[in-house]
């Protein structure tokens, strides 16, 4: 019996001792690997694809852990690229955190410009993502029931998707968070002639203080029947058009498009980029002023905007404005 006993509490200590060890030494793939956790997969089951997949040595020693200290393992798919110890492991999926990929969307980014982002992330390809943007409407269709797309309602910000985030997906969080933005901001008029005044007014400046005074020009100019004249507006249109060639064209200006402001009065039809708060706020409210040019902060060397109130002066500053360009260029 003593015998008996004493084997009993060897192989007491040696269990003892491998748990501690399967529980404490580091464990993991050889190579990045990913396991995905469904929604209500009980937790003897995930440490059994934890265990197949070479994360942790025991799917035993991770449940009897797991029992012990208690808490609910989230779902999700989780990256594991490093060994670990199973108190790691456990907690992360305690946190639920779980493996995404940021997708940055700058402020004045075009759909296109966003699809890029999307394509350079694996998150899919471009053609994949602007055709979602243009089947999709319907998400906006309170706002602007003629959308052929998404364009101006894919708020800036920092995105975090998982790896089989679809496209729809994605672009149903821009447009909430364009939506939450729009609500803290008042915005409950005519969204579409703000939120498409404002794109403009996001390309034409990146200077937060100039931007009502850039709406209050096209204010001005669409109160006189005076045709807005905006570059970006031009080149909105070649993109469309699949014939942008990095810079503005004679027959550019010339092309009978909705979006060309040197050929057609009023605002385009829709918005030509995605705004942020700053310009959505600029459009909302902007300066009272007599100004119906400027020369845009984008093109001056000077880095600011030049405002005029009448032609001659315009002109000045268009002057001004090239001898910088020379000036710029010869250094």
């Amino acid at each position: 019996m003593k015998r008996l006993f004493f084997l009993l509490v060897l192989l007491l200590i040696a269990v003892a001792g491998w748990m501690i060890f399967a529980i404490k030494a580091p464990a993991g793939p050889a190579s990045e690997t990913f396991v995905e956790i469904a929604p209500g997969t009980p937790s003897m089951e995930i440490a059994t694809e934890l265990a197949q997949q070479g994360v942790i040595r025991n799917r035993y020693a991770f449940e009897a852990l797991h029992l012990k200290d208690g808490g609910t393992l989230k779902a999700g798919e989780y990256r594991f690229d490093h060994p670990a110890p199973m108190t790691e492991v456990l907690d992360r999926l305690r946190r639920g955190d779980v493996y995404t990929i940021s997708v940055t969307i700058p402020e004045g980014a075009n759909l296109f410009d966003i699809a890029s982002r999307v394509e350079a992330a694996h998150l899919g390809t471009k053609e994949e993502f602007l055709a979602a943007a243009r089947n999709n409407v319907s998400l906006i269709a309170d706002i602007d029931p003629g959308a052929t797309s998404l364009e101006g309602y894919l708020f800036p910000d920092t995105y975090r998707f998982t790896r089989k985030t679809t496209s729809q997906k994605m672009l149903a969080a821009m447009v909430h968070q364009f939506r939450l933005t729009a609500m803290a901001l008042g915005l409950t008029g005519d969204d579409l002639r703000v939120v498409t005044m404002a794109s403009l007014i996001e390309r034409e400046t990146p200077i937060p203080a100039e931007r009502p005074l850039v709406a209050s020009v096209f204010e001005n100019r669409l109160a006189k029947g005076m045709p807005l004249m905006t570059d970006p507006s031009v080149i909105y249109a070649a993109l469309l058009d699949g014939r942008y060639r990095g810079t503005i064209y004679a027959s550019d200006l010339a092309a009978d498009s909705p979006y060309n402001t040197y050929k057609h009065t009023g605002l385009p039809p829709g918005p030509i980029c995605n705004p942020g708060a700053a310009s959505l706020k600029a459009a909302m409210h902007p300066a009272q002023t007599d100004y119906l040019y400027f020369v845009a902060a984008s093109a001056n060397p000077s880095g600011v905007s030049k405002f005029a109130k009448t032609l001659e002066e315009h002109e000045r500053n268009v002057q001004a404005y090239r001898k910088s360009v020379r000036e710029a260029g010869s250094r």
